[in-house]
């Protein structure tokens, strides 16, 4: 039987073959074999839930950022340390994702990551301190950063025949929820009395409820695809038990498809972080109201919603998906010349341009599983590229606040965020050639 084979058989059994942590809890053993429609239906619930809870804590703050400034006294330097702590924490916590799904079970990391959420997002606006107010950030932003590398391993663990369509699900799921917290926050704000930390807090409500769906995985210890499983691997001595042991061999810093790829996945994270950031500040202060600013936000994010099945869709078609790496790469330098020549005049069509250019991220995600031939290459690929990337990604929110602060204007941050496309652009059509990484490891 050969490696795929065996694999497949083991997705689809669900990974039901006991372990040193001991047998499934009765809740889960007959899902093992086949797992039940209700509890099929409570996952598929969960991951909804915990996608809308994957960026509300960025973009909230993003809409409120100008009265978290004055009510914390925070300089624009630090603002732009406050918006790059999401893809240094990004970076940072989802390295240890696998390892601690390896030994709690992804379900249990999830749950505690949406736990995490919660109690981040209902600390950090009452701590009164900026140092407070970022670790409280850490902490709601580790909890997103486990479950965002773990959300497609959920998928393969119990929809291993509906990959592309629980895929596209929890995509659109994480775009209505960025966009969600973008479009409300400040008239929710205004409700509550106009007190920025209520209108921060209220988001750690929708973090709340995510927790409940995954207490029943929380006993589920069932290895990542692509990871071996203790006790299979050591009972078992042929080819196909020995092959997942065998994945680590994959050098995967001498690809440069993987290297174009995660160079790609950081400078679109870098466009998305800047975006989610200071986008509302910039309308803010070319005149727009802060209602509409987080309107405009909001309409940036939700592009996302439609074009993450439609844009995955068009690229796994296509044997090298440059054309579409060069398209949205366009929007985003027309939208960002527009934004330096007319931000008020043209906000909407802006947003539109720039929401088409934030489109990358499904994208490269779809790109990890095309770069691939096996299950533990996709394993190995997404934990480089998106660590790596994040990790690219960091200096820029950063920079954007340093040059806002000592140009007076957003005239070079914007020249910036236009010239970031160029680079994007060149590894995004390296990392879209018809190639696998198995082929230059």
């Amino acid at each position: 039987m050969s490696d795929d084979e065996t694999q497949t058989q083991t997705l689809n059994r669900g990974g039901a073959a006991r372990t040193p942590a001991g047998p499934p809890p009765p809740q889960l053993r007959g899902a093992a074999e086949a797992p039940a429609p209700w509890l099929l239906r409570l996952i598929a619930v969960g991951l909804v839930l915990a996608a809308l809870n994957l960026r509300p804590a960025i973009t909230s703050l993003g809409a409120l950022l100008e009265e978290v400034r004055e009510g914390l006294h925070m300089s624009g330097s630090v603002a732009g340390v406050l918006t790059s702590v999401p893809p240094l924490c990004f970076a940072v916590f989802g390295v240890m994702a696998p390892r601690l799904a390896r030994r709690f079970g992804a379900g249990a990391v999830v749950c505690a990551g949406m736990a995490a959420i919660a109690a981040g997002l209902v600390i950090r606006p009452y701590i009164g301190s900026t140092a407070g107010f970022l670790a409280a950030s850490a902490l709601a932003l580790m909890g997103i950063a486990v479950s965002n590398i773990l959300m497609p391993v959920i998928v393969k663990r119990w929809f291993p025949d509906r990959v592309g369509t629980m895929t596209g699900l929890y995509s659109m799921a994480l775009a209505l929820g960025t966009a969600l917290a973008a479009a409300v926050t400040v008239p929710l704000t205004g409700a509550m009395g106009g007190n920025w930390q209520s209108g921060l807090a209220v988001w750690a409500g929708l973090a709340a409820l995510a927790v409940l769906p995954w207490i029943v995985l929380v006993r589920d210890r069932t290895p990542a695809p692509g990871q071996p499983a203790p006790a299979r691997s050591a009972a078992a001595s042929g080819p196909a038990a020995s092959s997942p042991a065998e994945a680590p061999a994959l050098r995967i810093t001498r690809s440069r498809t993987a290297w174009g790829l995660a160079c790609f996945f950081g400078l679109q994270a870098t466009a998305a972080y800047i975006t989610m950031g200071w986008m509302p500040q910039i309308f803010r202060d070319a005149g727009v109201s802060a209602g509409t600013a987080g309107v405009l936000l909001a309409v940036t994010m939700a592009m996302g919603v439609p074009l993450a099945f439609v844009i995955p869709r068009v690229a796994a078609r296509l044997k090298q998906q440059g054309p579409i790496v060069v398209v949205l790469g366009l929007c985003g330098l027309i939208g960002y010349s527009g934004l330096y020549l007319a931000p008020a005049a043209g906000a909407w069509a802006w947003a539109l341009l720039l929401g088409v250019a934030n489109c990358a991220f499904p994208l490269a995600l779809t790109m990890i599983g095309m770069r691939t031939r096996t299950g533990a290459g996709v394993v190995r690929l997404s934990a480089f590229a998106q660590s790596t990337g994040y990790l690219l990604s960091i200096p820029g929110p950063l920079l954007v606040g340093v040059l806002y602060q000592h140009s007076g204007g957003w005239g070079l941050p914007i020249a910036l965020m236009a010239g970031l496309m160029i680079p994007q652009m060149v590894a995004g059509v390296l990392a879209g050639r018809d190639r696998t990484i198995e082929d230059e490891c």
